[in-house]
């Protein structure tokens, strides 16, 4: 264990809200110093989760800076690992290892070759796919980071401040690792309120603008500037697959469609009769109408909100042998919960009339906070009395999004496959 050092520490509170000072923005190194050097922050409620909150936290050394890496001990002096600070946020720590070693240029290199092993050697995802996540934050013991890959490009959402001024040397090494060629930099939506920074992004130099990429055969343009989050959806993958069995000959409705993941794969993998593809993001629309004729496919796809087209549908009459439900993150903090849950009984109230008797509805929540047992019991509750349910399949992301045994809300994805029926 390092000496212990007489500290000079600060009282735990939070700083100013507003935009962090440029040089507490700027990029850090992986190498490090000593670990006695290191700045100390005490915890005083050790979890085994790796993100450790302001309430958990002690005294703060007064060197520490927003994005350093810091020492951690308990209130006896005994080591507790090391991890990422930055005190503007409630996330105080983001929590990197729990042993005494430091992480050095070496360690990211092996966390980061960890990870790179998982998806091609264990998933072996480059025989199905050149589109998949190589860094899921906490699944590959990097919290407060996510890093997809597109075919030569590699796109990083940052969601922690300490992650952010390191992501140029992970992506540098990644680079290495993987033999790809570009880059880019994004910072995740809330990151000024969170974590006190929100950057442009960064791109290599030449780094395209959009991409081409594919997966089980069907391609999908992806477009770096209008897309959400890294571009693309990898973590529905499998899904849009294992959709595509129930597919063939039948009529498809899918709704919050995005860039047409789920339409695609229902005409292309699932030779589907007829498909309609409907989202309120006009961006989206217009890079799903290009991916149909990327494809060559004839499918529907209708700018509009999907609940006055849902009750639309229902005045027509119209019905459909498979629905697909995947609306965009709808609770993202605790106190959202409410409102979230009953958007959600709205959405599958409407969704599953829309189903033909003893059709499918494939209901998807990509919302953390929402427990998988909470989004069954909402489904289950939003099934009119005329009709009955029958789960028939309940499915997670893809595995190269793990789901961390110390971390519950890495199973954020719930995707549901439920059999409609008439009482």
């Amino acid at each position: 264990m390092a000496p212990q050092r007489k500290r000079y520490p600060t009282r735990n509170k939070p700083t100013p809200r507003g935009p962090l000072a440029p040089e507490h923005v700027s990029p850090l190194p992986l190498e490090v110093e000593p670990a006695e050097e290191l700045p100390v922050v005490e915890v005083k409620s050790p979890v085994r989760h790796p993100i450790l909150y302001r309430k958990r936290l002690g005294k703060f050394d007064q060197r520490a800076r927003p994005g350093d890496l810091v020492r951690l001990q308990l209130e006896d002096g005994e080591h507790f690992g090391f991890g990422l600070f930055n005190s503007r946020a409630e996330a105080t720590i983001r929590v990197l290892n729990r042993t005494e070693e430091l992480p050095t240029r070496a360690w990211w290199e092996r966390i980061l070759r960890q990870a790179c092993e998982l998806r091609q050697e264990r998933l072996g995802l480059d025989e199905v796919a050149n589109t998949y996540r190589i860094v899921h934050a906490e699944s590959d013991l990097l919290p407060g980071i996510v890093i997809d890959r597109y075919d030569n490009i590699l796109s990083a959402e940052c969601f922690s401040l300490g992650m952010f001024r390191r992501a140029g040397e992970l992506l540098e090494i990644l680079q290495s690792q993987l033999g790809t060629e570009h880059w880019q930099i994004v910072t995740a939506p809330a990151s000024l309120e969170t974590e006190g920074f929100d950057e442009p992004r960064q791109a290599s130099e030449n780094c395209p603008d959009s991409t081409v990429v594919q997966e089980f055969g069907t391609r999908f343009r992806v477009n770096f500037l209008q897309g959400h989050k890294t571009g693309f959806f990898c973590d529905q993958r499998e899904n849009r697959k294992r959709l595509a069995e129930y597919c063939a000959g039948k009529s498809v409705l899918d709704l919050c469609c995005y860039t047409g993941g789920f339409s695609l794969q229902a005409s292309v993998l699932g030779k589907a009769a007829d498909v309609t593809g409907v989202d309120l993001d006009e961006d989206a629309i217009a890079i799903a109408k290009a991916n149909a004729n990327l494809n060559q496919q004839k499918i529907r796809f209708t700018h509009a909100d999907v609940f006055p087209y849902m009750r639309d549908m229902l005045r027509n009459e119209t019905r459909y042998d498979v629905v697909i439900l995947d609306p965009p993150k709808l609770i993202s903090r605790r106190d959202e919960f409410d409102e979230g849950r009953k958007k959600y009984f709205d959405l599958n109230r409407l969704a599953c009339q829309l189903v033909k008797p003893g059709g499918l509805l494939l209901t998807c929540s990509c919302s953390g906070l929402m427990p998988p047992d909470e989004f069954s019991k909402t489904i289950a509750a939003s099934i009119p009395s005329d009709r009955s349910g029958s789960f028939l399949y309940k499915w997670g992301a893809a595995g190269d999004h793990p789901v961390a045994t110390h971390c519950p809300e890495t199973e954020y994805l719930k995707a549901y496959l439920v059999q409609i029926n008439e009482r």
